[in-house]
């Protein structure tokens, strides 16, 4: 069996992996600018009517609450991490993958994501980078969005009732997989999978 030349190095690759755009997160982006923009003129307007005591008092109150949010921050961007380190791609790719099909739309609709967004989010883009298709993700966070499977539980069923919170749910139900769909659809038309050599002789 001939040696592969180091001319032709392997790929480092598989040739049916999906391109992963926007990995590369830039610390300023343009939701950045026109929040920051939005906060100065808020500023300036408070300023006029409250005076410095005013900005003072909110600038004084968003820090306290900025100091309680940033554990919870800090303690989701970690999950996520640690969750792409653990778990295993193939296993993820093959379950929601992008050649998953219905099922890994209905995988990532019943998936249960923890907590608020300081957890959801971060294990959702974990999942993603491991293997996980815009499609399947999509499902999860619009599962989590809309359904809620733990807030159902901790606060629908009690207050609204169980009859309410499972109607809701089963009507709800096929929403996040039309997303999802609709999710695949749109990737692979915005990001399509670059032709192979035997493909373009």
């Amino acid at each position: 069996m001939p040696e592969p030349s180091p001319k032709d190095p392997a790929p480092a690759e598989d040739a049916d992996s999906e391109p992963r755009p926007g990995r590369v997160r830039k610390p300023i982006g343009w939701s950045t600018i026109i929040i920051a923009v939005l906060v100065a003129v808020s500023a300036v307007l408070v300023w006029r009517r409250d005076g410095a005591d005013g900005v003072l008092d909110i600038l004084t109150h968003d820090l306290s609450l900025f100091g309680g949010i940033l554990p919870r921050v800090l303690a989701g961007c970690l999950l996520g991490a640690f969750i792409s380190e653990i778990l295993p791609h193939e296993k993820v790719s093959r379950s929601l993958g992008p050649k998953s099909g219905l099922m890994g739309l209905l995988i990532g609709t019943g998936a249960i994501l923890p907590g608020g967004p300081f957890t959801a989010y971060p294990v959702a883009s974990a999942l993603l980078a491991v293997g996980a298709d815009f499609g399947a993700t999509i499902a999860m966070v619009v599962s989590w969005t809309l359904i809620g499977y733990g807030r159902a539980v901790a606060w629908e069923i009690p207050i609204m009732g169980t009859d309410f919170t499972l109607w809701r749910i089963v009507i709800s139900l096929p929403l996040p997989v039309l997303a999802g769909a609709l999710g695949r659809f749109v990737y692979v038309r915005l990001y399509p999978k670059p032709l192979a050599k035997d493909d373009e002789n």
